[in-house]
């Protein structure tokens, strides 16, 4: 009972860290333009300083159209967990990219442990994302370090959550952090700052879960409506949004945080060597276990 609890366990938390390795709270839906395409909202050059709403709708594009970033990352949720995530993503077909998702704390990072691995490998595909997990979880598993998780099965987590989870896979990018300050209505210049040796721009705004900004913002009411729906869902009532743009009005770093129904979460996201090549190969069928077919095994009662 107690291996199969475990496993349990496991595959709740790889579902849940897969995502929140991505982002956190941030809104999905597709990209939509959001008007203006000038230039910078940097005024080095001589040329006019656009307002914090132009400079952002010019970065949301920008950045959704790069394709795919480096990306690193630190996140904590409560007592639940805190974790590191460091790899490189793409979203010009699709979600695709590798991530090492590393729990530094919290409940989760215990029961990793149990599992015999604190860090795992995560794969992500258009369909699916795959995980690996540590030796003590595949000698649970008929001797199998992966799990796949097709994205259509992802409902079987439980109802909304699950539709949510996947949605949230699915659609996930950089800019979504930008088109959600967007909809805050509360977006404020902060100046210039250095990130990391880096001239950029620092923007700042609350978001109001209850009152997202249909005005001033430039996004459709569907992509407001989703971005409510997303909050509402991970138990979010206020959020502050701060994000750091360069020259070519591209992300370079996000903080967001805010309070959920699991406790008080932050997540910092460094985006870096936009452009880059990602790769991400499928794990041999014989080491990969099927999510749905671990669900099964669990409903049945096996605990092998």
């Amino acid at each position: 009972m107690k291996c199969t609890n475990l496993r349990r366990a496991g595959l709740s938390i790889v579902a849940a860290a897969l995502l929140t390795g991505v982002t956190a709270c941030g809104g999905s839906g597709g990209s939509e333009g959001s008007g203006g395409s000038g230039g910078s909202g940097k005024s080095g050059d001589g040329s006019p300083r656009l307002s914090p709403i132009a400079a952002l709708r010019t970065a949301e594009k920008s950045t959704d159209g790069a394709d795919s970033a480096k990306v690193e990352s630190t996140t904590t949720m409560g007592s639940m967990m805190s974790m590191t995530a460091d790899g490189a993503l793409g979203w010009g077909d699709g979600l695709t990219g590798t991530l090492t998702i590393t729990y530094t704390g919290g409940t989760m990072a215990d029961t990793m442990r149990q599992m015999g691995t604190t860090s795992m490998e995560a794969r992500y595909l258009p369909d699916a994302y795959y995980a690996r997990m540590g030796d003590s979880f595949a000698e649970q598993a008929g001797g199998r370090h992966w799990i796949r998780y097709a994205y259509d099965d992802l409902a079987s987590l439980g109802g909304s959550s699950g539709a949510y989870l996947k949605d949230q896979m699915q659609n996930t990018t950089p800019n979504q952090s930008v088109k959600l300050l967007l909809a805050s209505g509360d977006v404020r210049e902060v100046g210039e700052e250095k990130v990391r040796g880096q001239r950029t721009t620092h923007y700042s705004g609350t978001v109001e879960v209850a009152d997202l900004a249909e005005k001033n913002s430039n996004l459709s009411q569907s992509q407001l409506d989703d971005l409510r729906k997303t909050l509402e869902q991970a138990g979010v009532t206020t959020e502050t949004v701060d994000i750091w743009v360069d020259d070519r009005d591209l992300l370079v770093k996000k903080v967001e945080k805010g309070e959920t129904t699991a406790g008080a979460y932050a997540q910092t996201a460094y985006y870096t060597d936009y452009g880059t090549e990602v790769s991400a190969e499928v794990p041999p069928a014989s080491d990969t276990a099927d999510f749905s077919e671990l669900v099964k095994q669990q409903g049945a009662g096996t605990g092998s």
